[in-house]
């Protein structure tokens, strides 16, 4: 706590400073014909500057996703939204000139610069809007993929059911027809004489006497052994072919596909109830949301990104145009001008002590004292002095004593 008590002629000096300064302010707003309420302009200002600041900053995220890596192509991106920051900033001085100016033309132009202004405001804040709603959308847009898929799945599922249970049919055909033909082969085959051996003696040119072992084939044989050859190898094939087809056909699952759909229904469902759109959307509507279509999202896209893109674009300028008062009556004293001269003081006191002994009727009013009539009409033409009691003097009646005394 302060020990010494605060110098009374210190405190005088701020009182007597503080009154001065208003009064300086006060006569200052008077000569201009209107007042700025900075605060308001500040707040306007703040505004300007968060809707900037986020504007570049969704720019700069916007040119990394969407520039691939190439840096010319990133800054190249961000040239235009720092030209649009450049023009938002101009709206809070546009809104100011527009209550300011007394000329009507400069009016108008500032007004046309607002509206300016404003529509490069609302291609940025809708850009941002679209932006927040964007991954949302994106996986409702996924998922929505996917459960169409899956439900294409299950409407041909019948169709390649059956093709599937038809190769198999097949290959399993040509499977026993191979076998068949396999077994004909190997039982002609064995119905064959056996191969016949007999030993051929004679003399060479030579004169020498030779003497060998000839065995002697059924020329069917060959035929028969390469038809079973070629048995083997086709029943190989089929076989392979036939263990695909199973495999494929086991894989044609109707209940598979059905909780597939069932799985893909429900990522769908997530991805709609966590989009706050699409909630939007379907409140609006009146159905499930789920069952929101694209042109219903996108409606209701364009309302929720531009509406309040237009707002944020005036919103800043409204508060600065209304941060300006301008005085507008004449009935006002600061707008005529009028001050009370020291020379009117007597007339308002005189007029002031009359009233009050008319009121009490303490004594006779005493006749005022009346400047000369034209000093008064000049006064009160200039405006310098404005009469406040403006009845006419209160005539006294005399008494008939004094009359007849007369």
């Amino acid at each position: 706590m302060r020990k010494t008590p605060p110098s009374r002629d210190v405190q005088r000096e701020r009182r007597e400073w503080r009154r001065e300064s208003d009064r300086w302010t006060h006569e200052r707003h008077v000569e201009k014909g209107y007042r700025i309420k900075w605060g308001y302009v500040g707040i306007a200002y703040l505004v300007e500057f968060m809707v900037i600041g986020a504007s570049l900053w969704g720019a700069w995220l916007f040119a990394g996703v969407y520039s691939d890596g190439d840096s010319k192509a990133f800054y190249f991106m961000l040239l235009a939204p720092l030209v649009y920051a450049a023009v938002e900033l101009c709206r809070v001085p546009l809104g100011i000139l527009a209550r300011t100016q007394r000329s009507y033309a400069i009016r108008i132009m500032a007004i046309i610069g607002i509206v300016f202004a404003a529509g490069v405001t609302t291609k940025s804040v809708s850009q941002l809007g679209e932006m927040m709603f964007h991954p949302r959308l994106m996986d409702a847009a996924k998922a929505k993929t996917a459960l169409k898929d899956a439900q294409a799945d299950r409407a041909t599922i019948d169709g390649r059911i059956a093709a599937a249970d038809a190769r198999v049919t097949q290959y399993t055909t040509e499977l026993d027809q191979i076998e068949k033909r396999a077994a004909e082969n190997a039982s002609q085959l064995s119905a064959l004489p056996a191969q016949r051996c007999e030993r051929v003696s004679g003399t060479n040119s030579r004169g020498q006497r030779y003497s060998n072992l000839k065995c002697v084939t059924d020329p069917r044989t060959a035929t028969l052994n390469a038809s079973v050859a070629k048995a083997g190898s086709d029943r190989a094939g089929v076989t392979k072919a036939l263990e695909e087809a199973r495999q494929a056909r086991s894989a044609l699952d109707r209940g598979v596909v059905d909780r597939k759909v069932a799985d893909a229904e429900q990522a769908y469902r997530n991805s709609v109830n966590r989009s706050q759109l699409h909630s939007f959307t379907a409140m609006v509507y009146g159905v499930d949301p789920i069952d929101v279509t694209d042109a219903q999202v996108h409606a209701f896209l364009r309302i929720f990104v531009f509406v309040p893109a237009l707002c944020a674009a005036f919103a800043s300028t409204i508060l600065a145009l209304c941060a300006v008062s301008v005085r507008k009556t004449f009935m006002d004293e600061d707008d005529l001008g009028a001050t009370v001269d020291p020379a009117a003081t007597p007339y308002m006191l005189d007029s002031i002590t009359d009233a009050l002994r008319q009121e009490i009727g303490l004594a006779q009013p005493k006749p005022p004292r009346e400047a000369p009539e034209p000093q008064r009409e000049a006064n009160a033409a200039s405006g310098e002095v404005i009469p406040i009691d403006r009845r006419p003097p209160a005539q006294v009646a005399l008494p008939a004593s004094a009359g007849a005394g007369a």
